[in-house]
């Protein structure tokens, strides 16, 4: 990576802190100073604030404070937050345990942002978010996260960031900052491993990733757009990639990541890849000499080490940590998302836990029968069609998902937790979770794709994704896992008042506009066979310059009887270029008599300057329907 330091000589003091915890880690490695013999797993779980509208409450900062902090803690946006649960042994209930005190937690959480006139939801991706929920304006106010933003911004030199994913439909949108990467919410896992005993596990987690993942996807729209089974696996990678295009005869890799190769000695050797390639983009001041701490037989923290691991996002994250004062190492499964149940969470927290154990146990050493490139081809296959993709398994053999985790790797899952002592009821019940799932062939993401179909031809498009979001928000509560959900209905948002209270919720994305430059002949000729009657007007950049209506070209014929339209007219001499406008968070009531007390029928919506979309008096219809009908009472 390239990019200028803010201030290179924080930067380079916080390098050999770096380098100097990397040390540190490798003596304490040579001295057997890592726990072994100790199995523990844990878990984090992010979510999303939802108003009542079931669209992103900017409110967290306010529920962390009624809150308290830990275990709650701050997420980039202001709609999202963070559980972090303490570690438990995997032994007896430990899953029951987690399960247990999810819950116990959401509960705190729903209360507190009760109070905030707001609730919480279990989801990959927010299926209500917008791209103008995207501003810096819905940054969570911590200095952490106004540094990273500009320290991306430099590596990028200022580019947009361009997201393109292509599945069932099409997204491809340019962004200004990395609050895209605010649309995700993952429930994390981690497994506690010996020193010894890392490479083959963390091998074995990477093989696990993608049967996992195709049974746990449940994140396929983003921005109204059917995209991927598991969509956070592209908007992430993109969301947080730093990479020059015009550097393509290098091979420069992403900061978010499956891998390149398979670990064939320590933990080391991926935290010795991660400081090779990437530059520091954070940096604190770390007093701790995690050497001298060894020469008296303390233990360092290796806060450098930490801080530096959490801005590099490889979807198996290595983590060093001290609990009790005694240092350890954990894998933790960053790919897998929020939802839909916290009882279909945990389901695939003990499934990818087991298959960790089993394959590591069982399949002996996996890069001897599987190349890496199948494993990683296998992951991208599962993100983008979860319980439809197919894999290339052990010693080439080609296998569908389904097959392969209901024949063979559930039973390698149950074996191993049953030998790790995890109590036969825990592993039944939450192994029979993911069993159902497949079986039915609906997961989360099956589960939204029906309720979009369900939902084809009624209402607007707000009212739909709405209704997918409260559609999940009330199973989620009644703790039903996710293959006995019926689709959503549009009733489930509460009602067309709640789909209405804001521009944004229902204006028109699906603009056809012109530049000043043009032809008028051809503004007309688009109105006239797009039957529309108002065009925006705008620059390269997409910042309004103008609006033309219908009307203004007829007043122009008026003028020129049985003339037409000169054919050397240019949309800047008849266009209005000092439209009334307003923004995606105005009311509906607000405009509604803004285009009553100006006489206008259509009115350009702007977010910082740049046109989102139009209302008009067709938008408003839905309204004037439902508010006669009730009136009628019909």
């Amino acid at each position: 990576e390239s990019g200028a330091d803010q201030n290179p000589g924080a930067s380079r003091a916080f390098t050999k802190s770096l380098l100097a915890d990397l040390q540190a880690l490798e003596e304490m490695l040579s001295q057997g100073m890592i726990e072994s013999g100790v199995r523990r797993f844990g878990a984090e779980q992010e979510v999303f604030l939802v108003d009542s509208t079931f669209h992103p409450s900017l409110t967290a900062p306010e529920v962390l404070e009624r809150l308290g902090g830990s275990p709650f803690t701050t997420e980039l946006a202001r709609f999202n937050l963070e559980m972090n649960l303490p570690p438990v042994p995997l032994q007896g209930s430990s899953f029951s345990t987690v399960h247990q005190e999810i819950d116990r937690l959401l509960m705190q959480l729903r209360e507190a942002a009760a109070e905030e006139g707001a609730d919480v939801l279990l989801t990959g991706i927010l299926p209500t978010i917008t791209k103008g929920d995207l501003t810096l304006e819905s940054i969570t106010p911590v200095p952490r996260y106004y540094a990273l933003n500009d320290a991306l911004n430099r590596l990028r030199r200022g580019t947009p960031y361009n997201l393109k994913v292509v599945g069932w439909d099409e997204l491809h949108v340019e962004h200004d900052s990395v609050m895209m990467e605010a649309c995700n919410a993952s429930c994390q896992f981690h497994l506690q491993v010996s020193a010894d005993e890392f490479a083959p596990f963390y091998n074995a987690a990477q093989v696990a990733l993608a049967p996992v993942l195709a049974a746990a996807a449940n994140s396929p729209l983003l921005f109204g757009k059917r995209l991927w089974a598991e969509t956070r696996i592209a908007l992430f990678q993109q969301s947080m990639d730093t990479r020059d295009t015009s550097m393509h005869q290098r091979e420069v890799l992403p900061r978010v990541r499956f891998g390149e190769h398979w670990v064939e000695g320590s933990v080391v050797e991926l935290f010795q890849e991660d400081i090779a390639r990437f530059r520091v983009i954070l940096e604190e001041d770390v007093d701790e000499d995690p050497l001298a701490l060894l020469a008296r037989g303390e233990v360092p923290s290796l806060r450098a080490l930490s801080l530096f691991n959490g801005t590099i996002y490889r979807w198996n994250r290595p983590c060093y940590g001290v609990m009790e004062g005694v240092p350890h190492l954990r894998i933790e499964s960053r790919a897998l998302p929020a939802g839909p149940s916290v009882l279909d969470e945990v389901a695939n927290g003990a499934f990818w836990t087991g298959l960790v154990l089993g394959i590591s146990e069982e399949m002996g050493d996996v890069s001897d029968q599987m190349d890496f490139d199948e494993a990683r081809s296998n992951f991208i296959a599962a993100a983008r069609m979860g319980l439809n993709a197919g894999f290339e398994w052990f010693d080439g053999e080609a296998v569908d998902s389904k097959s392969l985790i209901l024949e063979r790797l559930l039973p390698l899952a149950d074996r191993a937790l049953k030998k790790a002592r995890v109590e036969g009821e825990d592993v039944e019940r939450y192994l029979g979770v993911i069993r159902d799932r497949v079986e039915s062939g609906q997961n989360g993401t099956v589960w939204a794709l029906r309720s979009v179909a369900n939902l084809k031809g009624k209402g607007t498009r707000s009212e739909r994704l709405a209704a997918i979001a409260a559609t999940a928000l009330r199973q989620q509560k009644e703790g039903r896992p996710v293959h006995e959900w019926e689709p959503a209905t549009l009733t489930e948002a509460g009602g067309w008042e709640r789909t209405f209270l804001k521009v944004g919720q229902y204006m028109n994305t699906t603009l056809f506009t012109v530049q000043e430059d043009e032809l008028l002949e051809m503004a007309a000729f688009l109105m006239d066979r797009k039957q529309i009657r108002h065009v925006p007007v705008e620059d390269d950049e997409h910042h309004l310059v103008g609006f033309l209506s219908y009307r203004q070209i007829l007043k122009l014929m008026a003028e020129s009887p049985g003339r037409g339209i000169p054919d050397t007219i240019q949309v800047r001499e008849v266009m209005d270029p000092d439209p009334l406008t307003i923004s995606p968070d105005t009311s509906t009531v607000d405009a509604i008599e803004l285009m009553r007390k100006h006489g206008v029928s259509c009115l350009p919506v702007l977010k910082e300057g740049r046109l989102v979309g139009i209302v008009s008096e067709r938008e408003f219809l839905p309204i004037a329907y439902q508010l006669l009908k009730e009136k009628l009472g019909a």
